[in-house]
């Protein structure tokens, strides 16, 4: 039974339950999988266990070998520690499968290293031994990565234990820094860009989570963030507060007007110019909001606050995510420990960071921070030194939701979940969405199956066996209809163009 371009609906469906059976008869094998995988402690934060993280990568290498991929595992070198030890970089895999030129070729991003974890913690069971609990499979990394990663591996399987022509050609970039901050990984992909890139048509990354707990979601954007630091400073030591104080202009005092004037009781930004890119909320946008599954009351009591800024649903994920927002982190040098000491500290540093939008240019927004606080500070007439520095910038990522990857996946969310996703953005910053799409200039989408109460870098992370398993057949009809979609674009872009 092959696949094959402009195949009915019919015969298309009769395919899908076919793939869907096998996926439903061999769940207990992908859960031994997953089992197999979730034993290696591959934490890659931890120095004395890079050994492990080493040994992943070699496991999730055999495991796309047995698949009949090419897998290269490509060797990054070391990193230094703070301590001056050289550590090994793990290998990022770059496998592929499948150079039939008439199928659209999608390139798949997951991590197989995991944060930290200690049964100790506040685990119910031990982190590295997967256990079912109520339909739940506990350990770390079921769903931050290695269970989507898995997912996607045995959805591909599917086909060829059925000995049906892959729908697609393949390609994978697996890593085991991410948790890390990917070390090694953007240099690489920048040399890959002409050779392992240069034939891939879609890039799909499943490395988030739903919103909800039970409805499907498709994440088409993420803020940036930039982090700066303000520092002000009097002198090269601290003062006496009896000796001094009264008499002297202050740093903290200085900084705490400094800080005071960055964002308004409303959570309003006070940088001048800083709303001027943010684009307008368009009424289709708008639209997105509206069915959107989020429940503002839970989302309360998991923050364990009384009151949000906003009343609404649509007004909290706005705010979350396609407006810009300031949070102040922390102020260096003042003394923060129990007891009082009365000191005058001679230099202190606030940090603070703006998580940017699209179309907020980085520089410009670091020009607009460095000329309010002068500003500020010019009116104070304070003789200490003033220094704004932005010691980290990672920008915004936006994808089109009107794409054909959005579509396919869309259309196999339905096929298998009966509903349509919700599309949601995320507030929080996914450099590894933003890397690959600057880097290939292809398409993007992040296609999570885990739900918004998996835990993922918490005690007692967990995907449900409904969704590792429906997750794998949503990969498997995602081919398919990525595949028809494909080919009926060129089609037409064909036809139009022999016109």
């Amino acid at each position: 039974l092959l696949f094959k371009a402009g195949m009915s609906a019919s015969s298309s469906s009769v395919l899908e339950m076919d793939i869907f059976q096998y996926i439903d008869v061999h769940q207990s094998d992908f859960i031994e999988d997953l089992k197999e995988w979730v034993a290696v402690e591959s934490d890659s934060v931890q120095p004395d266990l890079r050994k492990e993280v080493i040994r992943m990568m070699a496991l999730a290498a055999e495991r796309l070998a047995a698949l009949g991929a090419t897998v290269n595992l490509v060797n990054l070198g070391s990193h230094q520690l703070p301590d001056g030890q050289d550590l090994p970089l793990p290998p990022v895999i770059l496998g592929e499968l499948g150079k039939d030129p008439q199928n659209p070729t999608v390139c798949f991003y997951g991590h197989v290293d995991v944060q930290p974890a200690k049964k100790e913690d506040g685990w119910k069971t031990d982190p590295y031994a997967l256990t079912e609990i109520d339909g739940n499979l506990y350990g770390r990394g079921a769903t931050d990565n290695k269970g989507p990663v898995l997912a996607w591996i045995n959805a591909v399987d599917t086909f060829r234990a059925l000995n049906l022509a892959m729908p697609v050609n393949f390609k994978f970039v697996i890593e085991g820094m991410e948790e890390a901050g990917s070390l090694g990984l953007e240099k690489l992909l920048e040399e890959e860009k002409q050779c392992f890139f240069s034939d891939v048509d879609y890039v799909v990354i499943s490395d988030n989570l739903w919103l909800s707990n039970k409805k499907p979601a498709l994440t088409y954007g993420s803020r940036g963030n930039a982090c700066f630091s303000v520092e002000v400073e009097c002198g090269d030591k601290d003062l006496h507060s009896g000796t001094f104080g009264g008499i002297i202009h202050e740093p903290l005092t200085d900084l705490i007007a400094l800080l005071d004037s960055l964002v308004d009781p409303t959570g309003r930004i006070q940088i001048p110019g800083i709303y001027d890119s943010v684009a307008a909320l368009t009424e289709e946008e708008k639209k997105l909001y509206e069915s959107i599954e989020f429940d503002l009351e839970e989302h309360k009591s998991n923050s364990g606050v009384k009151k949000f800024l906003y009343g609404t649903k649509e007004e909290i994920l706005l705010h979350l995510w396609r407006y810009p927002s300031l949070s102040i982190h922390g102020i260096e040098g003042a003394f923060h420990e129990q007891g009082i000491k009365t000191v005058i500290p001679a230099k202190v540093i606030g940090k603070f960071s703006i998580r940017q939008v699209p179309h907020m240019d980085l520089s410009v927004m670091k020009q607009q921070v460095v000329e309010h606080l002068e500003s500020v500070f010019s009116k104070r007439n304070s003789p200490n030194k003033l220094k704004v520095s932005m010691p980290l910038g990672a920008k915004p990522w936006l994808a089109d939701v009107n794409g054909p990857l959005y579509k396919a996946a869309r259309r196999a969310i339905k096929t298998v979940f009966g509903e349509d996703p919700d599309f949601i953005r995320d507030g929080s910053t996914i450099p590894v969405a933003r890397m690959f799409q600057t880097i290939t200039q292809k398409s993007v989408m992040m296609f999570p199956i885990g739900a918004a109460d998996d835990r993922e870098h918490s005690q007692n992370e967990k995907i449900s066996r409904h969704n590792y398993i429906e997750g794998t057949k949503v990969f498997a009809a995602f081919f398919l209809e990525i595949s028809n979609l494909h080919r009926h674009l060129h089609e037409t872009s064909n036809t139009e163009t022999n016109d």
